[in-house]
């Protein structure tokens, strides 16, 4: 899965980068057809936040890359962002073993995204205390996967039109809670809201299990509903924003729907 938005072919073979930044691609020696593209803002301080970005079913690295907008939210408000690539099924599609159907197989991407995170930490001297991950559709349902067996890895995670696989649904049992951000339109044919689980069920999990005790439920725009779970354990909070008329894509700025993604996650973020 991944976003409707059509992404023309020039621009994928050549995303430039602005002056006074740093996007290097990287490759895992063990896994040749692991890479990742990393964005890191020109005079970055030491232990700026790290933000792994999850593509979607059959994506890649790059399209999230140019259709997120997270580059430019980096460059505003100071952190770094790696774009990692899933393996390819035998169609040749590019994924992320996030527990769901379509998606299973031996690959074990917890290990992975989680060592790649500790890595670039390192190298780029991140900190390890404020690195999250996101992803859109494919990338949202690995990111919830990460919540549940990584959580002592990303601090937090959102998920744009993704969910919980059925799997996750029924075993996740973290034994520390993570902040979650849902995004979701009701019309998404391609994950639909219903499920299952019902995309509401899983938002009322992670509140519930945040021990979150307090909920503002606000209109941002005409069509986007959002409520915010706060109080919860260790300060963390599960924010949902649920979009009427909007199908499986991302939202931005051109959108009018109240929620620029890029903006939100980043704000959701930096609150933990």
């Amino acid at each position: 899965m991944t976003a409707k938005r059509t992404v023309p072919v020039l621009l994928l073979m050549s995303i430039a980068c602005k002056s006074g930044v740093e996007n290097s691609i990287g490759t895992e020696n063990s896994a040749p057809e692991r890479s990742h593209i990393l964005y890191k803002p020109n005079n970055l301080p030491v232990n700026a936040p790290l933000l792994l970005a999850l593509h979607g079913y059959g994506s890649n690295g790059e399209i999230l890359q140019w259709y997120s907008g997270m580059n430019d939210a980096a460059d505003i408000h100071g952190f770094a962002v790696a774009y990692p690539n899933g393996t390819t099924n035998r169609d040749g599609k590019r994924y992320w073993n996030a527990n769901w159907y379509l998606t299973i197989s031996s690959t074990d991407d917890v290990a992975y995204l989680s060592e790649l995170a500790r890595d670039l930490q390192a190298e780029h001297q991140l900190d390890p205390e404020r690195t999250f991950a996101f992803g859109m559709s494919n990338g949202g349902y690995m990111s919830y996967t990460l919540a549940c067996e990584a959580h002592d890895v990303f601090r937090g995670i959102a998920s744009v039109t993704g969910n919980m696989s059925e799997y996750d649904w029924n075993n996740c049992n973290p034994s520390e809670p993570t902040p979650v951000l849902q995004i979701h339109g009701i019309d998404d044919s391609v994950v639909p809201i219903a499920g299952p689980p019902h995309v509401d069920e899983v938002v009322s999990f992670w509140a519930g299990l945040n021990n979150t005790t307090t909920i503002d439920s606000v209109f941002v725009a005409p069509s986007t509903q959002a409520f915010y779970y706060r109080n919860g354990q260790n300060g963390n909070e599960v924010w949902y924003h649920r979009i009427n008329d909007w199908g499986h894509e991302w939202p931005s700025p051109q959108d009018q729907t109240g929620t620029i993604a890029s903006e939100l996650i980043w704000s959701f973020f930096s609150k933990f």
